[in-house]
């Protein structure tokens, strides 16, 4: 699934192409999770603004035309999108095209749990709705390992859980919350009320270097993900735990292990990883 890491190589890679591009037309394929909630003829002759994130979320801001707003999309758990300047004709699991005068920004989901939603701007509904569960980002300076300790505090979840969902700190999925742990020194069933103030100090910054050197590797790709160029992730060459059951952890040596959490296989080493 698209993480916080993948969505944000794809913001970068078609911020600035897109940044005053006009859209032609607006191209829907097999419906996605959501409804588009406007008519795609309305959206002709728009001016793309800012392309901004919010979570796992992306948001094209639209300007003029007859339906000023924006577009809220998400890649759910196997989509990505490509810009192009000529797209070739649709496959079976091309959804959504975005047809401007700088090229075609085309969201491929073959599982179609992404979502392409208007919304007349961020802060009112569906947009307000879909992003309201959502935690503070990772880098944010308001984002202290205090507020952090508080949040955690107040969930008797199991810390992996918790990041997952996304209310403590967004961004931290699958992935990398295994990884985070990981470097932490964090069993990821341990009770998130019961983290002690230093060690969701050192979560935290856990998850901000995890993310980060995501960042700079392009995100990972394990089935789908490509950036908006077509190129692949390559933090997965990195990963310390995650797909590594059976293999030695590279800090203590002791086996690393596979097991499911909520639905969710949890990839962690028995030996650095303390309840």
């Amino acid at each position: 699934m698209p993480e916080l890491p993948e969505v944000e190589v794809t913001r970068r890679g078609i911020a600035e192409p897109l940044r005053g591009a006009k859209v032609v037309t607006l191209r829907l394929g097999k419906p996605l999770r959501w409804p588009l909630g406007q008519r795609p003829d309305a959206l002709v002759g728009s001016i793309i603004g800012g392309v901004g994130r919010r979570g796992k979320y992306l948001w094209l801001s639209l300007l003029g035309g007859r339906a000023p707003g924006g577009l809220l999309l998400h890649l759910g758990m196997s989509g990505s999108l490509a810009l192009t300047e000529q797209a070739p004709a649709p496959g079976p699991h091309d959804h959504f095209d975005l047809v401007t005068d700088r090229g075609t920004l085309r969201l491929t989901d073959p599982r179609r749990f992404g979502a392409v939603v208007w919304s007349p701007a961020l802060d009112a509904a569906p947009a307000s709705r879909l992003l309201a569960g959502l935690g503070p980002e990772p880098f944010d300076d308001a984002l202290t390992a205090e507020s952090f300790h508080a949040a955690l505090h107040r969930r008797r979840a199991p810390i992996k859980a918790v990041l997952l969902g996304g209310e403590a700190v967004v961004g931290a999925g699958n992935i990398y919350a295994c990884e985070a742990l990981h470097t932490a020194g964090i069993h990821p069933a341990t009770r998130a009320d019961r983290i002690s103030r230093p060690r969701a100090a050192r979560l935290l910054d856990a998850v901000r270097t995890t993310l980060a050197r995501a960042l700079e590797l392009g995100g990972s790709t394990l089935r789908d993900f490509r950036d908006a160029h077509g190129i692949d992730g390559a933090y997965q060459a990195e990963a310390q735990v995650y797909g590594r059951a059976g293999l030695p952890c590279g800090r203590c040596g002791a086996t690393v292990r596979r097991v499911v959490q909520g639905q969710r296989a949890t990839y962690f080493c028995p030996g650095c990883q303390k309840r």
